[in-house]
């Protein structure tokens, strides 16, 4: 985990579904817990992101990440 992925998880909208537009930090814990479980994170760069911020909410460091958001 690198500060541009941070970064990136602050400020990338969720580009489709129920939490459609929603910064992947602001996405419910339980959300990305239903990914997991299914085990199917998306694709490429979103899943990895979705996968990195899940483990973030877990560790209770979301806190961290959300100053990083861009006005």
């Amino acid at each position: 985990m690198d500060k541009t992925q941070l970064v990136r998880i602050a400020n990338t909208a969720m580009p489709f579904g129920k939490y459609q537009g929603r910064a992947l930090i602001d996405l419910p814990e339980e959300y990305l817990l239903w990914f997991q479980r299914k085990g199917e994170f998306p694709k490429g760069a979103l899943g990895e992101l979705m996968a990195l911020t899940l483990a973030i909410k877990i560790e209770g460091l979301d806190e961290l990440v959300r100053p990083l958001k861009q006005q």
